[in-house]
């Protein structure tokens, strides 16, 4: 299965695993890649002996590309810096102006991708020199930079650049897949879909939530979830936290129901207040259904929990399914 973005990143399938923040990890990033498509680290707020640490278990356990994401809304000069000495093969951008780096990440021979939200910022990053873009939709989990749908994103971008466009948001299938494909995206990349991975960093309450919840049960909100990192419109999955929100009137920071509340313990005993953008991620003790359950609007095509190599797998299998399903339907329609 060779698209352009397979070319650029040496990969066999055209499938981006999202860094889906805590939820990553070296085991998971690598099962991706080692499946052949390519696996993310998120490092955006790890110390800098972390971040080394984690690379470096990436390449133990894959000799294939992977990619680090980094959030721009935080200072990543030094992490930046880890990327190159590591030579680690993709560095990907969010929430931020990624212009400054470039340049030397490009001298290194880093690919770069950018995560975009309308079809000028795509023009200008490919004008800026990035490898290939990012297209965000609205229907993405987690903190979502774009707000125009997916299948409106793509083709607006893909009609004005010449670079690789991957697909982000509402994609779960193999008839997801296709659509992008369709649409003129180069490739699709999975953030929900890989929360549902055996290797993901996350409590099993926070599976099983979202293998329990429906296309509409998830809710798209500017700061809500937001100590920790503000200013960040973000989706998540409706719980007792945003029901009780939105019963007081969707009242703004500073006047919600149960400001500094103490719900939740990290693994190192460190307090989680309620509304921080932390989530329940493996370790963390405490009221888990009150946190931050980052997911998209995929949650309805969700049910069961698969090792990483499965779910590629099972993507590719799709994949040709609904495309032979396609080719059948236009030959009939032909005839």
């Amino acid at each position: 299965m060779m698209t352009r973005l397979t070319k650029l990143l040496q990969i066999k399938y055209p499938i981006i695993q999202a860094p889906i923040g805590s939820a990553t990890s070296p085991e998971l990033a690598a099962a991706v890649s080692n499946a052949g498509g390519l696996g993310t680290l998120a490092l955006s707020w790890k110390d800098l002996d972390t971040t080394r640490e984690y690379i470096r278990e990436t390449k133990k356990l894959t000799n294939k590309p992977f990619a680090v994401n980094l959030v721009l809304d935080f200072k990543q000069e030094d992490r930046i810096q880890i990327c190159i000495e590591e030579k680690v093969p993709v560095v990907s951008f969010f929430w931020g102006d990624s212009s400054t780096f470039i340049p030397e990440l490009k001298r290194n021979n880093i690919i770069v991708c950018q995560t975009v939200g309308s079809s000028s910022e795509a023009e200008r990053y490919e004008q800026l020199g990035v490898d290939f873009v990012m297209a965000q939709g609205w229907e993405a989990g987690g903190h979502v930079w774009g707000a125009v749908a997916t299948s409106v994103l793509i083709p607006s971008i893909a009609d004005k650049i010449e670079i690789p466009v991957v697909a982000t948001g509402g994609i779960a299938d193999g008839r997801g897949i296709l659509a992008a494909l369709s649409l003129g995206a180069d490739g699709v990349c999975m953030g929900t879909r890989f929360l549902m991975s055996k290797e993901a960093n996350i409590n099993p309450i926070y599976q099983e939530i979202i293998a329990n919840a429906s296309e509409d049960d998830t809710i798209h909100v500017q700061r809500l979830f937001n100590v920790g990192w503000d200013n960040a419109p973000h989706r998540v999955i409706k719980n007792s936290t945003t029901a009780n929100w939105e019963k007081a009137g969707r009242p703004d920071v500073g006047s919600r129901p149960n400001e500094n509340e103490i719900i939740a313990y990290k693994l190192n005993g460190q307090p989680i207040l309620r509304y921080s953008d932390d989530g329940p991620i493996s370790g963390t003790t405490g009221n888990l259904e009150a946190l931050a359950l980052y997911a998209g609007q995929t949650v309805g095509l969700l049910s069961a929990v698969k090792p990483a190599f499965q779910i590629i797998a099972e993507l590719v299998d799709d994949l040709q399914t609904e495309f032979m399903k396609l080719q059948k339907l236009l030959t009939a329609n032909d005839g």
